[in-house]
């Protein structure tokens, strides 16, 4: 009965919001698990006979089924995009997810290395090894530029405008954005591409991109976890870290130092404002720390 409304949904993220197909898998199995509460119910109903309080049942439903807090919320999420697709199609004159609550979410503060930290992790990489110079260049351009691991994984030769200190990015939802690139990362880059890669054999398909590994393929996702890890470990560092780290620790450096806030939305690609807000904590908890430290008033 749902198999139409769940086909055209999936051409409408597809088409009209340009989404990946993992966030459109993703949105699919949230209408998924609304069906599977109506069966549970006994009461599959068509979507426009669905009211608030039904919707509220289907949420504490999912949370008896022992879902997180932030589970529970994309699944919200993902049954408030249906309903703004059924408005759209006619499919229901009305919305009954506008006064459905998501469970309040802990905007928890993600760890970040100190500048002297990234350039001590960066600096253990041995550069006698063809592999040290690629993972040095990734380095130093995933921390320049904020990316996200799956946009420097991504990165095309044909995106690299070093002449004018720039670099476009391919985003979420296929959304471009260009990004300035500091000197140090972009001679990296040019290191790399010019004494490692040009030697490397390449495999069908991935001419344009910049970072490959020995096999001529564009480097996956883990491998680039692995490499900071391996460097975190040689330079002693004991945090939790991972790619984003890097990226968390690019937004907080600029916040603390003073940037636009709308300007490091900009860099980060993030769609909405309050997504970059996050950086406003840190960067109170940052103020806290140095007038502990330097206050005569905080040590009493």
């Amino acid at each position: 009965m749902w198999e139409p409304y769940k086909k055209g949904f999936k051409s409408y993220l597809q088409l009209e919001k340009s989404l990946s197909d993992n966030s459109v898998a993703a949105y699919l199995r949230d209408i998924d698990k609304l069906t599977q509460f109506l069966q549970a119910i006994e009461k599959l109903s068509s979507p426009a006979e669905i009211d608030l309080k039904l919707l509220q049942q289907f949420v504490k439903w999912v949370a008896e089924l022992g879902m997180t807090a932030s589970s529970q919320a994309r699944i919200i999420s993902g049954i408030k995009a249906f309903y703004k697709y059924c408005q759209l199609e006619n499919i229901s004159t009305n919305d009954p997810t506008t006064l459905l609550e998501a469970p309040k979410l802990k905007r928890l503060l993600p760890d970040t290395l100190s500048f002297d930290e990234i350039e001590n992790l960066i600096n253990t990489i041995d550069l006698s090894r063809p592999e040290g110079t690629r993972n040095k260049a990734l380095l130093e351009i995933l921390y320049s530029c904020g990316l996200r691991v799956s946009e420097v994984v991504n990165l095309k030769i044909s995106q690299l405008y070093f002449d004018v200190g720039f670099i476009r990015v391919i985003g979420k939802g296929d959304k471009e954005r260009l990004v300035p690139v500091g000197r140090t990362a972009a001679r990296y880059v040019k290191i790399y591409l010019d004494t490692v890669r040009i030697h490397t054999a390449v495999r069908p398909g991935h001419e344009d991109i910049v970072f490959l590994n020995r096999r001529g393929a564009k480097l996956s996702r883990v491998m680039i976890f692995y490499i900071i890890k391996d460097a975190a470990a040689r330079a002693g560092i004991t945090k939790n870290i991972s790619p984003h780290t890097f990226r968390h620790s690019f937004a907080t450096h600029l916040v603390e130092g003073g940037a636009d806030l709308r300007a490091v939305q900009e860099m980060l690609g993030h769609e909405s404002i309050t997504t970059t807000e996050i950086y406003t904590h840190l960067d109170r908890e940052f103020l806290r720390k140095t007038l502990e430290q330097f206050h005569p008033g905080f040590k009493k």
